[in-house]
């Protein structure tokens, strides 16, 4: 009871705060354990009151006093003894998590007197050990200004500290994280914090702290001095952390945290891991560093991720077969591990567009008016078949005998489509598909020759052989500079998805000159500019930029700027910074030079690209801000309108990396729809199904299946296609069933019920084995390339009715770039297919979690290949084989496991 006095009147005189009940939740905020708390029970006045002290309690309260008693007489011999004494109780003492230790709150009433005998004593053991306590009774003051544990504990520094135990070093930590922020904005130094910080490291990694270890070396920047602490049994946990820091940290913090992350893999080995992080950094130096000289097996696992990342290395000695590196470095054998896959799940037979609609679960009315034969119904059915039977390199409507060739149901730029489709049928597949498409190339009509080249450069995405045939065959120069503009469209449009991501500087000089031509017609020169943007995407490459820089400033351009083609002008210069952050700057200031209203839009495109996949909250702020913003001047409203468009869709595009960022963003998007100008709403359809391709949410799609029936047939238009996108390559059954709906809702409306075709084909493509979503190797790297083609695809998408409904429509094949198959495949070292069990099960988040978690959850038992949906992640069923991929997802190499002893 005499404690509890002495207590409150301490509170009262102002000596301290004591921490009551109502307190806790500050103290949380804080980051403080609740063990902090004081003694915070008090229900009312009359329990106070009632409450005395056990025996023992009063026992060990006047030993307290007798010992601070001692610390105040003359005689310094007696400070040693009893000094000890204080410590050895306090550490000692037992107590619950949400209470402070006995001794601490027996000693608080007595801390301004210890204080100001610490002042009063000359230096010496004494006095530091002294310190030493009033940095641990310190820990009961939650003032704000008040920092005592740290600040007695830089008076004892010698001190064993570790021993006081996990709470008081995360309680200095946190002190300290608040001192230096001071010191840094008063520009005062910090090196003994620094010091100290470094001190506190090893005892959080002792602990299994990690993250509090990161987060420590973060706060105060020093994150590079993190390799020197960790080991064997910790870098794997401290590794994942920080990599998992990323997405909120910002430039050049971000960036800075995966090198390091990445020298850590490294020194420990995990090649794969640390090869991850050098492609997420874009940094080539470093990617071909990775490579080991000694383990010419692992070069092949590496190769297969730089493949999928499309990523071009020349010159790099993998060590072994120089053939074998080449095929996985170039994803040569893409179609045929593609094709064995479909052939262990039965579905290499073609699929028709019949069996897509099911034409027979519609009412018999109206299954006639869907199902009739016009060239524009025919063109629907040409691009549902090729995303169906994607790849397999085989179908009833195209791949045929010449005469029988569906092309002849089609007329005018759909003959140009429905040949282009040869190319997505016969993805991956050049050996066999040049052959196949070559027939077209000498067809008297100009617009199946335009087809036919488009499908080579369709066919070729993603694979790359030393005969460069897409080059020869379209780089032509009497075909770029061929009288029917198709032809020079589809060559150039094949040059960008050819060499998409592989920064050719060959295609680039023979695109260059058609980007700054002022007599070619806007349409030619953008989409030169959006392949040289496909081909150098994330590069920044000088030339190409300043190319359509000096377009947009061209005075004699200035009329073809208003242009409906000028956006992919605007495209290509925006997906040269794709992933570039901070870099992108210089491109904006030269912009604002620009006077032209499309100057604007195409700043925030620039500026969406930049910042694509980071989750960075403050440009989504931006972003929307843009949004809120009333259109009146009608001759600046189309740039304007442009401009809020691009950023709404970059809201999608930004948030895209990030789970919670996701969930924030969907619910804005819900605001907007109430509540935006009908350009606004047109474009949030396209960034919803941005946030989620390939992933079918039910809170995405059942949204969208509403917009489908919006009163502006545009919002429905760009929703049915976003149904489309969501659901890419999922076979997803309640999708599939909205829309078939949707078919015979619209089925008299000949521009929606295109639409709905076209996201029916989408939904089955690849027979269910295809993805469009960009992130892969466990969500981990953002694949620039397949962001790149869809961003073109939904640029076009804002004006849905003058581009793909209208004539344009050859633009839906830049989503190819996107198209992958989401499989598993496991090899031998001989790249020989190898067939082992493994788990298929939802991926966990072990982040920070204690102990060994596992990091799948549902799993089922199931042999390779298998096929992996959103989310999923895959591990050996037992250790007969060690992979060399930390992932397994794609293509991935085993080798067998020399301590394996079958039967154990």
């Amino acid at each position: 009871m005499a404690g509890d006095s002495d207590l409150s009147r301490a509170a009262e005189k102002g000596k301290g705060k004591a921490v009551d009940g109502d307190q806790k939740a500050e103290e949380s905020k804080k980051g403080k354990d609740a063990s902090l708390v004081i003694n915070g029970k008090k229900d009312d006045e009359k329990t106070e009151a009632a409450e005395e002290l056990s025996e023992e309690d009063q026992q060990l309260k006047n030993e307290l006093d007798m010992i601070v008693e001692r610390l105040t007489e003359s005689d310094a011999s007696l400070y040693k003894p009893a000094l000890e004494t204080m410590k050895n109780l306090i550490k000692t003492s037992t107590s619950s998590m949400t209470a402070v230790p006995k001794p601490l709150k027996f000693l608080r009433p007595h801390y301004d007197t210890m204080t100001k005998l610490y002042e009063d004593w000359p230096s010496g053991d004494d006095k530091t050990s002294l310190a030493d306590v009033l940095s641990v009774i310190g820990m009961t003051y939650s003032d704000e200004d008040r920092q005592d544990t740290l600040k007695y504990r830089l008076l004892a520094p010698i001190q064993d500290f570790g021993s006081w135990g996990h709470e008081y070093v995360r309680h200095l930590a946190l002190e300290l994280g608040v001192v230096y922020g001071k010191r840094i904005a008063t520009e005062e130094p910090a090196t003994d914090l620094v010091n100290l910080a470094l001190l506190l490291v090893p005892l959080f990694l002792k602990s299994n702290a990690e993250a509090d270890a990161v987060d420590l070396m973060s706060e105060l920047e020093i994150i590079e001095e993190l390799p020197k602490f960790v080991d064997e049994d910790t870098y794997a946990r401290v590794c994942l952390y920080m990599v998992s820091m990323v997405n909120l940290l910002t430039y050049p913090d971000n960036e800075h945290f995966l090198r390091v992350a990445h020298d850590i893999y490294k020194t420990y080995g995990q090649h794969t891991q640390a090869m991850v992080l050098a492609i997420r950094l874009n940094d080539i130096n470093l990617i071909t560093a990775d490579f080991v000289e000694k383990d010419p097996v692992l070069n092949k696992q590496l190769a297969f991720l730089i493949a999928r990342q499309r990523i071009w290395l020349d010159d790099i000695n993998g060590g072994g077969d120089a053939e074998e590196f080449s095929d996985s470095l170039c994803n040569v054998k893409l179609s045929e591990h593609f094709k064995s896959l479909g052939k262990e799940l039965n579905i290499l037979d073609p699929k028709t567009t019949e069996d897509i609609y099911k034409s027979h679960l519609e009412s018999s009315r109206v299954a006639g008016m869907t199902n009739f034969d016009s060239a524009r119904h025919n063109l629907a059915a040409a691009f549902v078949n090729a995303f169906v039977n994607a790849g397999f390199g085989n179908d009833k409507m195209m791949l045929v005998e010449a005469d029988k060739s569906w092309v002849w149901k089609t007329k005018d730029e759909g003959m140009m489509s429905a040949v282009a489709s040869m190319g997505t049928l016969l993805l991956w597949d050049i050996e066999n598909g040049l052959d196949r498409i070559d027939h077209y190339t000498y067809a008297e009509e100009e617009l199946i020759q335009a087809g036919s080249y488009l499908a080579i450069g369709i066919m070729n995405s993603g694979v790359r052989l030393d005969s460069d045939p897409a080059l020869a065959l379209l780089g032509d120069a009497d075909k770029l500079n061929h009288k029917n503009p198709l032809i020079r469209v589809a060559c150039i449009m094949g040059l960008g998805l050819s060499y998409a991501g592989s920064n050719n500087v060959n295609v680039v000089d023979i695109l260059l000159p058609i980007i700054t031509d002022t007599t070619q017609d806007m349409q030619i020169s953008a989409m030169a500019a959006l392949s040289c943007g496909l081909i150098f995407v994330g590069s920044a490459y000088p030339d190409v930029s300043e190319a359509i820089v000096t377009t947009l400033l061209d005075v004699d351009r200035r009329d073809q700027l208003t242009d409906k083609w000028t956006r992919f002008l605007a495209l290509g210069l925006g997906l040269l910074y794709f992933g570039r952050q901070e870099e992108v700057d210089v491109i904006l200031e030269t912009l604002k030079a620009v006077e032209h209203p499309m100057a604007k839009p195409t700043a925030v495109l620039a500026e969406i690209c930049a910042w694509a996949g980071t989750g960075a909250v403050l440009k989504i702020q931006e972003l929307l801000h843009i949004c809120n913003e009333h259109l009146e001047e009608p001759e600046e409203k189309k740039g304007d309108e442009l401009l809020q468009a691009y950023a709404v869709i970059g809201i999608g595009l930004i948030a895209m990396g990030e789970d919670v960022g996701q969930e924030m963003v969907l619910r804005q998007f819900g605001h907007l729809m109430h509540y935006g100008e009908a350009n606004i709403r047109r474009a949030v359809p396209l960034a919803m199904g941005l946030i989620s391709p390939s992933n079918p949410q039910m809170k995405v799609y059942d949204t969208l299946s509403r917009y489908s029936h919006d009163n502006d047939n545009e919002v429905a238009l760009n929703a049915i296609f976003a149904m489309g996108l969501v659901g890419a390559g999922t076979n997803n059954a309640r999708l599939a069933q909205l829309l078939r709906q949707l078919a015979s809702y619209y089925h008299r409306d000949q521009e929606s019920l295109f639409m709905v075709r076209i996201a029916q084909g989408l939904l089955h493509m690849g027979k269910g084995t295809l993805s469009i979503n960009p992130f892969h190797t466990d969500r981990q790297i953002l694949s620039r390339v397949s962001a790149a083609g869809l961003l073109a695809v939904l640029v076009a998408m804002i004006d849905a009715k003058q581009f793909i409904t209208g004539s344009s429509h050859y633009l839906l094949y830049f989503l190819v770039t996107a198209m992958h198959p989401r499989f598993l495949v496991t090899l031998d070292e001989n790249h020989k297919p190898l067939t082992v069990n493994v788990r298929v099960g939802q991926a966990v988040d072990v982040v920070g979690q204690a102990g060994r978690p596992k990091t799948i959850t549902g799993w089922q038992t199931q042999s390779t290949p298998v096929l992996l949906a959103y989310g999923e992640r895959a591990e050996l069923e037992d250790e007969e084989y060690i992979s060399l991929s930390h992932t397994l997802e794609g293509l991935v190499i085993l080798r067998k496991n020399p301590d394996w002893e079958a039967g154990k």
